[in-house]
């Protein structure tokens, strides 16, 4: 490696740490809190999340997605833009601080463009697991990768060699999601139960039924409750201190029932043969053999459509707030801030509504979940910011409820009207 690439990943090193800092720490370093944050810094700042954990059929219904739609999201496991590209969206630009999801973003759409048919692409992203895959990334994916995100892939990390070889060795297992979902399984298994178990179920009453004799008594659990308490326990679902505070609000201090409620709505109230998120959870990977728990970018009836569409995304490394400061007046029509205000203070979350005013167009519909039930904009932000945008928070209960995945207590559609701009 030359020096200049040597210095050049060093500065980018610096500015993902920066970043990252910014947005979470709050507090000295002294602090208890100060520490902690330090630490969820510290574990985040790699690759995190192999799959997005907010439902996309949500989204999708309160975006009102048509062909002049222009949205920016944030990225994360990427498969929110694969998914909006089903929609036939205007263009979606994806906005991250982890370097490993900007790449994995990148990777996504570089192989629905050149991946040479739906079963390669499946193979890839719904199987994951597969020496075929690394032959494909090399020969269709790799040499249409920018600079960046090649030089991610293909860099060697102990045992398992280059990145890219977690594709052949189930990539959700990976990540520091991938490696929450093992604990659970570990702590579950430590009582005697199988979260598998729950895959098996051939009705939405089988699945209560499963979930209240296996998972379910685990969290009256002893060292569950007391695990559950801690703000590190939750680092691996990328849960900051700020937003655990929000949760540990919501459960009034009881965070293990608040965790099993949540947990149950995943495992009971939608069937498990369509729920992927479900699958993840409990299984590691999705349904390959039926292809129906998998994310609708990942169906054969979508994938025509995915790769027509995929030239239409993009993934930027940067904040949000300093990428919109680079965009003009009407960019955007939909915003998708994921759970991100959860980790931001008053200035933080008053500079990035400024920043959207400035670079939405009048109808834009901006949507973002929280920890907690209650938006905290109503709270946070100033009368400037706040007064031109429609909210009814009644509409949040509903679209919660519709949500798969289950993490999340509230669901936040906003509506921008320019005429109360002032």
């Amino acid at each position: 490696m030359s020096a200049d690439m040597r210095i050049s990943e060093e500065t980018e090193t610096k500015v993902d740490r920066n970043l990252l800092k910014k947005a979470v720490h709050g507090n000295k370093i002294t602090s208890k809190r100060g520490i902690q944050e330090r630490m969820f810094t510290f574990a985040f700042r790699g690759f995190v999340y192999p799959q997005i954990w907010e439902d996309p059929e949500v989204d999708i219904k309160a975006l009102k997605i048509d062909s002049n739609t222009r949205i920016m999201t944030i990225c994360s496991g990427g498969c929110n833009v694969m998914n909006y590209l089903t929609e036939n969206p205007a263009g979606v630009t994806a906005i991250d601080l982890n370097p490993a999801h900007v790449a994995l973003g990148r990777l996504k759409i570089a192989a629905a463009k050149h991946l040479p048919d739906y079963e390669s692409f499946f193979l890839f992203f719904g199987c994951a697991d597969d020496p075929k895959n690394i032959e494909n990334y090399d020969k269709y994916i790799a040499p249409h990768l920018d600079e960046f995100s090649r030089k991610f892939w293909e860099k060697k990390s102990a045992p398992m060699g280059r990145r890219i070889n977690m594709f052949k060795k189930n990539i959700y297992k990976y990540g520091l999601l991938g490696k929450f979902i093992a604990t659970v399984h570990l702590v579950a298994k430590m009582y005697g139960q199988d979260p598998r178990d729950l895959l098996k179920a051939r009705s939405m009453d089988e699945q209560r039924a499963i979930f209240d004799r296996t998972l379910g008594p685990v969290f009256n659990k002893r060292f569950v409750r007391m695990m559950c308490k801690k703000p590190e326990s939750l680092y691996g679902l990328g849960i900051p201190p700020a937003q655990f505070d929000d949760l540990n609000e919501s459960a009034q201090g009881d965070m293990a029932n608040l965790l099993k409620a949540r947990l149950e709505r995943m495992a009971c109230d939608f069937p498990i043969e369509t729920n992927y998120f479900a699958w993840q959870a409990f299984g590691k990977g999705y349904d390959r053999e039926n292809r129906k728990a998998i994310p609708r970018y990942l169906m054969e009836e979508n994938y025509e459509t995915v790769k027509k569409n995929a030239e239409n995304a993009e993934v930027i490394h940067s904040s949000i707030t300093d990428y919109l400061a680079t965009q003009g007046s009407d960019a955007f029509d939909g915003y998708v801030f994921l759970d991100a205000q959860d980790w931001m203070n008053d200035d933080q979350l008053n500079e990035l509504w400024s920043a959207v005013l400035a670079s939405a167009r009048d109808g834009a519909r901006v949507i973002f979940r929280t920890a907690g039930e209650e938006s905290p904009l109503t709270e946070s932000l100033t009368e400037e910011n706040l007064s031109p945008w429609d909210y009814d928070p009644s509409e949040s209960p509903k679209a919660v409820a519709e949500d798969r995945s289950s993490i999340y207590g509230g669901f936040h559609t906003y509506t921008l009207d320019k005429k109360r701009i002032k």
